[in-house]
């Protein structure tokens, strides 16, 4: 047998600069997976304790009320606590209006020292005829002026 003269080529083996080292890869990745676990999971867990002391704190406050307290529910009514019960609380919304809430509505007590009430200046000389008004008045009358005339003019009117 004669050998063939078909000469076989050696190829080179050039590396493929697409392909991408995967140890190193898996490694970042390792890495980068606990750090995005703990990023995600502290901002939850002080998102917790701030509403846990929040919850507390309202708890403490509803606890802590007593008869003649200013009080503001939930609702965003100002009341004046009249009895206080184990799960309920009678606030008096207005002169002798007395109503029952749960205890859990109220959002906050007034300090002692807020006065709620209208109270007028000591002063009332800058308010005189001049202010405005959206009343609508009927002309002045002169003193003199008979029921006649007053008709007439009004007719006018």
């Amino acid at each position: 047998m004669r050998s063939s003269s078909v000469r076989i080529a050696r190829t080179e083996y050039i590396p493929n600069t697409l392909h991408y080292d995967t140890t190193r890869t898996d490694v970042k990745m390792e890495l980068l997976f606990p750090l995005l676990i703990v990023a995600l999971l502290v901002p939850m867990f002080l998102n917790v304790r701030k509403q846990k002391r929040a919850l507390a704190d309202t708890q403490a406050l509803q606890d802590s009320l007593k008869i003649g307290d200013e009080v503001v529910t939930t609702a965003g009514l100002y009341a004046r606590v009249v009895l206080v019960e184990d799960d309920t609380v009678d606030l008096e919304i207005a002169d002798g209006v007395v109503t029952t809430w749960s205890r859990a509505v109220v959002r906050e007590v007034l300090p002692a020292d807020t006065d709620d009430e209208f109270s007028a200046p000591d002063d009332l000389s800058g308010i005189g005829e001049s202010s405005p008004s959206l009343e609508k008045r009927a002309p002045e009358a002169p003193a003199d002026e008979t029921v006649e005339q007053t008709a007439r003019r009004l007719d006018k009117e």
